[in-house]
């Protein structure tokens, strides 16, 4: 029984994997608010063309 709780704190296993989804997490989280920022320019961009084709042709 002492063997295999020794073994069990001696593991590293486990906290490699945990290391891994924290890298995975943070990584996400950048990609996410990267393309949120370049998504928000586009529709920014795109409606700004609108409103001004819009008013060009009203006048």
């Amino acid at each position: 029984m002492n063997a295999s709780i020794r073994n069990f704190l001696v593991e590293e296993d486990g906290v490699t994997a945990l290391e891994y989804g924290i890298l995975a997490c943070i990584v996400a989280a950048l990609l996410i608010s990267v393309f949120q920022t370049n998504i928000k320019t586009i529709y920014n961009d795109i409606m700004t063309a609108l409103t001004t084709a819009v008013t060009s042709a009203t006048t």
